[in-house]
């Protein structure tokens, strides 16, 4: 099943933040404004916010919860950023 992205659209760049450390991601280093998060089993995710109120667009959002932390919509649901 497809995530549904329409309701993680007003996500500010504390969210994905904070669900990375709930789910066990933890802070590697920062070069710049670009934050790299790693997780046991091998993932990376890397975040670039320019602002902690700044919201992040579609396309990086799926960036950040598809492609680099792999959540699947059960995951967003466990980690509260997404009814």
């Amino acid at each position: 099943m497809a995530i549904e992205y329409r309701g993680l659209r007003s996500l500010t760049a504390r969210e994905p933040i904070a669900a990375l450390a709930r789910d066990g991601f933890y802070f590697v280093r920062q070069t710049g404004s670009h934050r790299r998060y790693r997780h046991s089993d091998g993932r990376r995710v890397t975040v670039a916010p320019h602002g902690g109120g700044d919201t992040f667009t579609i396309k990086t959002l799926k960036s950040i919860i598809g492609s680099q932390a792999r959540w699947t919509e059960e995951d967003l649901k466990r980690l509260k950023l997404i009814g």
